[in-house]
């Protein structure tokens, strides 16, 4: 089903959630920082964040960026001390191993994806780290990272409109296979690849944000098809029944005219969206981006947002 016959108007569908403020408790003197990843964990109920140790980037900080909350938002552990510049997308593999995503570069760190164990053990990095490129073991700020079911990694590789626009796949051990697209607008090629996920079909979801849709592929690189009906996707998340949850940061009438920003929910079967949760800000052209940019949900259906501008990660349950 192509994306013009799955949307319907807009903006238009309900919206069957209310939110919930400071679930999340930080450790004691420690503030939010702004943060676009959170993921769930295998158990179905914990979260896992990666925030910019209190502020937008961890440059010349040393706070423990990755969190893992339990269901009711007590942090349980945390590690990363040291490892990011920018940590941007995460991603929570079937064996609970944390991959993390470093979305700028300088002084010896950052352009690289690290995978950790479930207690923060550095297992496996891609990537040569403070070194930019567009190789096969370099990046140029990476946004996101998904594991698919067999072990093979896909690497969401750019984030800047001067950076890379590629998807990278790598084998289970972290061999580069092949990549594919560059900038561009026609079938493949991407303007900030910003989010990935994998359906039940193993299809691999990109969230091309600057050409407002998200593209379709099979695990080879073989172009889908494309829906817009999601509007401009910073995080996309797909559960185990296929609902997919697209955050939306950035639509205003320059950027995407006629889109507003939020969170929609749908199907990733047929491309049909039945949510909207409306982005909190009352006008949101006035900040070039608010609200959430990643997005998870949990196995009861609660949502969760992940938010730069507002530096924090929000609640939402059903009404």
């Amino acid at each position: 089903m192509s994306g013009a016959r799955a949307g319907a108007q807009p903006n238009s569908q309900p919206n069957p959630y209310r939110t919930v403020e400071n679930w999340f408790r930080m450790p004691e003197g420690r503030t939010w920082g702004s943060t676009s990843a959170v993921e769930i964990d295998p158990d179905g109920k914990s979260i896992w964040v990666a925030e910019r140790c209190g502020q937008n980037s961890c440059a010349g900080r040393n706070e423990a960026s990755i969190l893992k909350f339990d269901s009711s938002g007590k942090l349980l552990k945390s590690f990363g001390e040291g490892r990011f510049l920018f940590p941007h997308g995460i991603h929570v593999d079937q064996g609970g191993n944390v991959w993390v995503t470093d979305a700028r570069g300088a002084e010896g760190k950052g352009h690289q994806v690290t995978k950790f164990s479930p207690d923060g053990k550095v297992l496996l990095a891609l990537g040569k780290a403070g070194v930019s490129g567009d190789g096969p073991d370099t990046f140029n700020q990476p946004s996101d990272v998904v594991v698919a079911a067999n072990g093979d990694i896909f690497v969401a590789d750019g984030h800047d409109r001067n950076t890379n626009a590629r998807i990278v796949k790598f084998s289970k051990d972290g061999k580069f296979l092949k990549n594919w697209g560059k900038r561009g607008s026609a079938p493949g090629e991407f303007d900030t690849p910003h989010a990935m996920a994998l359906d039940s079909r193993g299809r691999l979801f990109v969230g091309d944000r600057g050409n407002n849709r998200i593209q379709i592929f099979d695990q080879e690189g073989k172009f889908l098809e494309e829906w817009k009906q999601f509007s401009r996707p910073s995080g996309i998340f797909i559960d185990k029944n296929d609902v997919i949850y697209v955050a939306d940061s950035e639509s205003n009438a320059a950027r995407n005219p006629g889109w507003k920003r939020g969170l929609r929910i749908g199907s990733a079967k047929d491309g049909s969206v039945t949510a909207f949760l409306p982005d909190p800000v009352a006008d949101p052209d006035r900040s070039p981006t608010s609200g959430a940019e990643g997005i998870v949900a949990d196995g009861m259906g609660n949502v969760y947002g992940a938010e730069v501008s507002p530096r924090g990660l929000k609640k939402y349950v059903k009404n």
